[in-house]
């Protein structure tokens, strides 16, 4: 009877696009276009959608039917299959809680981002000044405008992770109107967010398919795109390359966290998930493709303007030094010049050798940068350039906002539907006052997050916090399904459901293929993490910005200042508490 009058979405829809608005998040944005980019373009295609089929899709469907059968959150459906397992669920619950700690801190910058961009002259385009008012601050110039905007104007940073600094009280704000809005959301549980969910699951769609109508028409987008789907095959060789496109398809159908189980368990008994699982991950993975192709589009102007910036600086040095006619110099010819009067006049060459950079277009498109870095720097740095850059700042930042929303929404939902499936809670606590509890706790520990060395925390959690944690969740929840709760078992639920049994490609997946690929993840992320030896973490260090800075410009790159979210504004610090180049280089959800 308890189960009977649960409550329920009002149509199958609701519950496909709550799917999508909680699958469909950061990480098809900023995470994805990455990977494409460090592992062979076009060819990094061909393991992710071998992972997409052989784990993502499975795992995806089997959540959804524990939920529905049940009819519980993960703390009661897994009690339900085992009395021995409900730490199972209770290890969703705190996962899906730590998460939420910090996760709501990119929707607050993100509201920080959007609330700035409603000016004449966006705050990132130029360098502030110094106090005499005589010249731009040395910070800002020795770094680039957009980098001083996010680390010194929206974060505030500090110099290391020990220097807490007090709250930046413009963030607390954003972070307190954040979670008002997540609260908003969930407050009637899922008939509000069955509402909300129309608007968060499709209007990322239209700013999408609005900037990818404006990326290729920028100047040098196609430069992007090319890249983009210009396939390195040789990538295919690579083991990390297989290795990260699996924990890729993990993370972002966000498995593990129970949120998928709180979802399909306000379903109707006999919805059709089946279609419904197939439908939500195909249209996650298209998502993360469009969205590659709207970010290399940017790439690609950002690159060719950085491009063209750079041979425009060689042009004028040339003529400046050698007083050269401005007609015989152009932009195509640079490299002739160079050539030329390194031969001709050697002594003049040498004197200015410190001036000349090397200018790549390929270089450029080789610069990979991901999460923070590529969100708020590198998007802010193309967008300054573009006609109308207040519009497109706005347009970019809420579609930003609305797909953090979308997922806070699962992300809360995974841990308020356990909580009310306890009859104590229900009965003592009404709707309202219960998410408003949850919403409060999470935001009183979130304010940790906007002191000055709240970043560095952020980074620690999102890169440390629940990765091992998930992998062995889903490994147990798939052994648990195919072998303690019994295969056979499992089908005749399905059968209940849908009227039909699976097939054998979802036997064939559940008993052996996703186990063991699960098993290898786990074994490599233990692995990779003993072998790591002492990590660090990166930090924002104005001191020493001028010196790395030089070293880039002068194309002495190494991996490690490659890898950089901001390509070279960090010093390196020794700590206890990151990783090293080469382990598992994914967040949770981001």
């Amino acid at each position: 009877m308890e189960k009977e009058s649960r409550p329920s979405w009002d149509n199958p829809m609701q519950f496909v696009l709550a799917c999508v608005s909680y699958a469909v998040g950061l990480g098809n944005v900023w995470r994805f276009p990455y990977l494409c980019q460090m592992h062979g373009g076009g060819g990094f295609m061909i393991p992710y959608l071998i992972m997409l089929f052989v784990e993502g899709i499975p795992l995806f469907y089997m959540e959804l039917a524990i939920g529905q059968k049940m009819r519980l959150g993960s703390i009661g459906a897994w009690s339900a299959i085992s009395p021995y397992l409900g730490g199972l669920g209770i290890a969703s619950v705190v996962t899906s809680l730590y998460l939420c700690l910090y996760y709501n801190v990119i929707n607050a910058w993100s509201f920080w981002y959007l609330f700035h961009s409603f000016q004449a002259v966006l705050p990132w385009s130029d360098c502030p000044v110094n106090s005499n008012r005589t010249a731009y601050l040395e910070e800002c110039e020795v770094a680039t405008p957009t980098q001083y905007f996010f680390f010194r104007e929206t974060l505030n940073i500090s110099s290391s992770i020990d220097e807490n600094g007090g709250v930046h009280m413009g963030l607390a704000l954003c972070l307190l109107l954040a979670w008002l809005i997540v609260y908003l959301f969930i407050v009637k549980g899922v008939k509000s967010t069955g509402k909300v969910v129309y608007f968060t699951a499709t209007f990322p769609y239209v700013v999408l398919i609005i900037y990818l109508i404006r990326g290729v028409t920028l100047h040098g987008a196609l430069n992007g795109v090319k890249y983009m789907f210009t396939p390195k095959m040789e990538q295919l060789a690579n083991p990390q390359t297989w290795i990260n496109a699996a924990t890729q398809i993990f993370f972002s159908l966000g498995l593990g966290f129970g949120s998928l189980i709180a979802f399909a368990s306000y379903n109707h008994h006999n919805n059709n998930f089946e279609n419904q699982a197939i439908t939500v991950s195909l249209i996650n993975s298209g998502t993360s493709i469009f969205a590659s192709i709207v970010t290399f589009s940017i790439y690609g102007f950002k690159a060719t303007f950085n491009y063209e910036s750079c041979l425009e600086r060689m042009r004028l040095l040339l003529m400046n030094t050698f007083e050269l006619a401005e007609d015989t110099v152009h932009i195509d010819n640079i490299s002739f010049w160079i050539t030329d009067l390194n031969r001709t006049q050697p002594e003049q060459i040498a004197a200015i050798a410190s001036r000349i950079e090397t200018c790549s277009l390929e270089a450029e498109l080789d610069t990979a940068v991901e999460g923070t870095g590529l969100a708020f720097i590198v998007y802010s740095e193309a967008i300054k350039n573009m006609p109308a850059a207040q519009l497109w700042s706005v347009l970019y930042f809420f579609m930003l906002l609305l797909l953090g929303m979308g997922s806070m929404l699962g992300n809360v939902t995974a841990i308020i539907t356990p909580l009310r499936d306890f009859k104590v809670l229900a009965h003592s606590l009404s709707n309202e006052t219960l998410n408003g509890l949850v919403c409060l706790f999470c935001l009183l520990l979130g304010f940790g997050f906007t002191t000055r060395s709240g970043n560095y925390w952020f980074t620690m959690f999102n890169e440390y916090g629940a990765t091992f944690s998930l992998l062995f969740i889903v490994l147990l929840e798939i052994v648990t399904v195919s072998y303690i709760y019994g295969l056979k078992r499992f089908e005749k639920d399905i059968e209940d459901m849908l009227g039909r049994r699976p097939n054998w490609y979802w036997k064939i997946m559940w008993v052996a293929v996703s186990p063991l690929l699960l098993i290898s993840l786990f074994v490599f992320y233990i692995l990779n993490y003993i072998q790591g030896g002492a990590p660090t973490y990166q930090a924002w260090d104005k001191d020493v910005v001028r010196e790395e800075l030089t070293q880039i410009r002068l194309g002495l790159r190494s991996d490690s200042e490659i890898s950089c979210v901001n390509l070279c504004a960090y010093s390196h610090i020794e700590m206890t508490v990151t990783r090293k180049r080469g382990a598992i280089p994914f967040g949770l959800r981001l």
